[in-house]
């Protein structure tokens, strides 16, 4: 049974609901995607889910939060076409910031979107059929629990729940926001001050202006009323700075062991890699599935499609084959979702060190993406960065006024009077809940894109072309339709995981055996690059690059009617095998 919204949520949920019509597909679930749940419903919609789809889910508890929530992860897979473990595999997850809420409804609804599509849909049906998806609707269920239940802002609760001494002062988390308006949401505080640099506006009081400081003619400078005091709170420890060490206070998306910084490098990274439990348990829960080939993380906000370097090395940035496989899926995301631009995250927004994305990209070798959910451009039918004033009509006409607050005139310990109020913790960061399912299914489109881009080969063709007496070159071209290869540059070039292989195998006791093998760097010439050992197993560690192909042969001494299978495996991608016969002399 899935718990009831405060209050305030529930009125936005039902000034939100969409127009009556027909849906894509219908699904067993009728789960309502344009509303938010906190961390105890969302464990309750993916019992749902796993309950509803029962051939194509199963769930796993990888771990559990610093609070001892439980990381729970699910496996989409058919297995009437293969083990999990035997498919390119993609990984997606929401949530690393507590705040970021959408990102765990976009997870949800694209299990659900997966499922309802599949044996319906062709295209998607294909997709779930020739890989498997592993989602992680929360990394961060504390953050996400505090967020609903405690008083914050749109940026609070990032962080995850590990007891932190923010300020160094030898306490933890002493010094927290405080709702002083009682409207459980942190919002701005003003003090009163003579000297002040804002006036409330006469015709609209909610609004707080700023006092021009051009001297009057007779020389005099005129004043507002108010100050800004910082955000709605208390110095509770009497060190002379307000919220400033509430509960948590670091950042999960900064403790990967890729290109990790210490703390005064990377704020919030914290004592060393892998150093809390939700980033330990993903991280080994990863580390066992090689086979992910594709990764997405959902965020908020702006409208952003990211990717790595989160920081810029020597390098500069990834090898040009990666950087093509990423343009041309960042360029189709960009298409699929208006305001979202494709950016790379050093360059284009700030430095990350030790982010997530960055860690699945540059040291497990993945095509990984990180999509910034929602942009205030959306708002507007310009498409612009809507002003305060333009926001302010926002929030009165198409929401109601429901994710503001009045300001109220308040006793302060320190500051005497204040005024506390203004835009509430809904107000930023989230797409209102009429417009997320829209969110979530654009954002699921792409992903869904991504992963149909995961490595698929197949045989092009064979050729038997006889050399002397008993004696074959077989000649084959491996393709990869596909645009993600089947090892990227990075993981060739850093070794990372096992290379591909392509093997020969003797169906005969007697034959045919292999006498040489290699690569052929033409396939319209002759010549190949024979290996100097085991010739009967190639070691691919280039991989088929995607929408290409590569070209081996095998030298090889049987009689006819003797056979062998050709096996082409790796780590990300369905192996593909075939048989042949050695056909008699001409």
């Amino acid at each position: 049974m899935i718990r009831r919204l405060p209050a305030r949520v529930a009125i936005i949920g039902l000034l939100a609901l969409p127009c009556s019509g027909q849906q894509m597909i219908e699904g067993p679930t009728s789960i309502a995607w344009n509303r938010y749940y906190d961390a105890a419903e969302v464990d309750a919609l993916i019992d749902t889910l796993v309950r509803a789809y029962p051939s194509l889910l199963t769930i796993e508890t990888i771990g559990a939060s610093a609070q001892g929530r439980p990381l729970r992860v699910i496996t989409l897979n058919n297995a009437a076409t293969g083990a999990a473990n035997t498919k390119p595999a993609m990984w997606i997850d929401g949530n690393i910031h507590g705040n970021e809420l959408q990102a765990t409804e976009t997870v949800l609804y694209s299990i659900d979107a997966l499922c309802r599509a599949h044996g319906t849909l062709k295209p998607l049906t294909e997709l779930v059929d020739g890989c498997a998806f592993f989602f992680l609707p929360s990394m961060n269920p504390d953050g996400r629990a505090a967020w609903f239940s405690m008083q914050s802002s749109p940026h609070a609760f990032r962080t995850g729940l590990v007891p932190t001494d923010n300020d160094r002062d030898g306490a933890i988390d002493e010094d927290g926001p405080d709702d002083l308006d009682g409207d459980k949401s942190i919002g701005q505080m003003w003090r009163r001050d003579r000297f002040g640099t804002h006036r409330r506006n006469a015709r609209d009081p909610r609004v707080l202006e700023v006092v021009p400081r051009d001297p009057r003619p007779d020389g005099s400078i005129e004043y507002g009323d108010w100050s800004l005091a910082g955000s709605e709170g208390i110095d509770n420890d009497g060190d002379g700075q307000v919220n400033e060490d509430g509960p948590g206070g670091y950042d999960m998306n900064r403790n990967w062991p890729c290109d990790w910084q210490p703390d005064h490098i990377q704020g919030g990274a914290g004592d060393m890699p892998l150093s809390y439990p939700e980033t330990r348990a993903v991280a080994a829960w990863i580390l066992r599935h090689p086979n992910i080939a594709a990764a997405q993380s959902y965020h908020n906000a702006g409208g952003m499609i990211l990717r790595g370097p989160g920081a810029s090395y020597r390098d500069g940035d990834y090898a040009s084959a990666d950087r093509a496989v990423y343009d041309s899926i960042a360029a189709a995301g960009a298409e699929m979702m208006p305001y979202y631009t494709p950016m790379v995250i050093y360059k284009d927004l700030y430095t990350v060190h030790g982010g997530f994305v960055n860690w699945m990209a540059e040291s497990l070798g993945v095509i990984a993406f990180t999509d910034e959910l929602w942009s205030d451009r959306r708002i507007l039918q310009n498409g612009n960065d809507p002003s305060p004033e333009q926001m302010m009509r926002w929030r009165d006409r198409v929401l109601f006024g429901q994710t503001t607050t009045d300001w109220t005139e308040l006793p302060h310990p320190e500051f005497g009077t204040v005024l506390v109020g203004g835009p509430n913790k809904w107000s930023s960061r989230l797409p209102p809940p009429f417009m997320l399912e829209e969110e979530a299914h654009r954002n699921f489109a792409f992903t869904a894109f991504h992963a149909s881009q995961m490595p698929r080969v197949a045989f092009r063709s064979i050729e038997l072309k006889p050399l002397g007496s008993d004696t074959w070159a077989v000649t084959l071209e491996i393709a990869n339709d596909r645009r993600i290869p089947t090892r990227t540059a990075r993981a060739a070039a850093c070794s990372i995981g096992m290379p591909d292989t392509l093997t020969w195998t003797s169906a005969d006791s007697d034959g045919p055996t292999v006498v040489a093998a290699g690569p052929v760097p033409n396939r319209l010439e002759s010549a190949f690059n024979p290996v100097s050992a085991e010739p009967n197993c190639l070691r691919v560690n280039d991989g088929i690059p995607g929408l290409g192909a590569r070209t081996f042969r095998f030298l090889v001494r049987g009689s006819a009617g003797q056979r062998a299978t050709i096996r082409f495996a790796g780590e990300k991608f369905k192996a593909i095998q075939t048989e042949i016969a050695m056909p008699k002399a001409p």
